[in-house]
């Protein structure tokens, strides 16, 4: 029986383990702390990713080694390469570490991206906010998300206070100006490669954020059938480019019809937590099938789905589970402001059937203002 270690033991592991499980698959998880939720299914070792007797030891009959989030150290990928089979391979974990690295990497295959400028000093922030026009967003190269690491400077008297905020991070982290980019509406294409390089993709789906942290997913997003396919060849593009294996989501924007990649989360993505139920496949299955040598499944949908991010503590669940097509997801964490600790995938065979459960449930939640852009959408 396979054995699959995972760096990382938040939902995202979790769910991993939950869609592993009739695959047969057994896993062990590595994570700073004690509580990660994922270690109330599977064996946890907590320890610093910087220690490298530990996760060797822990490395011990792994048969293959993926993450849980983007930001495990490189070195320590690397390291586990000299032990046992990574997916994916270290140079794709740097390279989406590294929102500079990652932005050159788009521009080199021909994807397009919004302008942006590498930030060491204070001078070269007042030079790049002249030359990309404001406003602007000043980021770290490293780390940050879900809208943390980021100052938004809207005109040039901004650029002070920028510098003030994340300055202090230039030399550690790095700095990354980005042209802001006035958007309809935000999508991602969530796929999967096989070690054989075998690619197949999601349909894409229209996302929703409220203050950084992503609210609401619809698939499949309303788009045409070239657009669709663009996406799809930027995304098979970077996975080739990165002998890519396992399940990534390429982040992009959508402007006057054009799509500009955002960003690309190395690892199964909260946009495609919709496949659960969503379609043949999920996203989490996929990349145990092609972390661990499998095939691959269909990525066809199931009719039409969305998904609600819970954020901060869990909804009322009865009331939830009284709307038909609604399915539950509890991370089985402690609450606390702004943390995700669930989410629930409503799925129906039309987008009007979509749009009436999704009106329900806001109303039975009292969450009518997380499911109205949806709903709008729908009709």
């Amino acid at each position: 029986m396979s054995t699959v270690g995972i760096l990382g033991g938040g939902q995202l592991a979790r769910m991993l383990v939950l869609a592993g499980a009739p695959l047969g698959l057994q896993f062990k998880i590595f994570d700073t702390v004690a509580d990660a939720c994922a270690g109330q299914l599977a064996s946890l070792t907590m320890g610093d990713y910087a220690d490298t007797a530990a996760l060797a030891d822990w490395a011990t009959g792994v048969n293959v080694a993926t993450f849980d989030f983007e930001n495990v150290p490189a070195q320590a990928a690397q390291q586990l390469t000299a032990q046992t089979q990574v997916a994916p391979n270290a140079r794709a974990l740097a390279v989406a570490q590294d929102r500079l690295s990652e932005k050159t990497l788009f521009r080199e295959l021909g994807i397009p991206v919004p302008p942006f400028a590498a930030i060491d000093t204070l001078v070269q922030l007042q030079a790049a906010v002249v030359a990309l026009g404001t406003p602007c967003i000043l980021k770290t190269r490293r780390f940050g998300y879900d809208g943390k690491g980021q100052f938004r400077i809207k005109s040039a008297a901004d650029v002070e206070a920028a510098w003030a905020a994340l300055g202090p991070q230039a030399e550690k982290v790095g700095l990354i100006l980005e042209g802001f980019v006035a958007f309809q509406r935000e999508l991602s294409v969530v796929a999967v490669r096989s070690r054989s390089g075998e690619f197949r993709a999601w349909p894409l789906t229209q996302n929703w954020h409220v203050d950084g942290v992503l609210s609401a997913s619809l698939a499949p997003a309303q788009v045409p059938p070239e657009q669709q396919a663009i996406a799809l060849a930027h995304a098979q593009k970077l996975a080739e480019a990165l002998d890519y294996v396992g399940v990534f989501a390429l982040e992009l924007f959508e402007r006057n019809g054009e799509l500009l990649a955002n960003e690309m989360a190395p690892r199964v993505h909260n946009s495609g937590h919709w496949t659960t139920e969503g379609s043949e496949t999920s996203q989490f299955e996929n990349h145990l099938r092609a972390v661990a040598g499998l095939p691959l499944g269909s990525t066809a949908m199931r009719g039409y789905a969305c998904m609600l991010n819970w954020l901060g503590e869990m909804p009322n669940r009865e009331a939830a589970l009284r709307v038909a097509g609604v399915h539950w997801h509890d991370y089985g964490k402690q609450p606390r402001d702004g943390r995700k600790v669930g989410h629930a995938t409503v799925r129906a065979d039309t987008p009007a059937e979509l749009a009436q459960a999704l009106s329900a449930l806001g109303e039975a939640l009292s969450r009518q203002a997380q499911v109205a852009p949806v709903v709008a959408r729908l009709g």
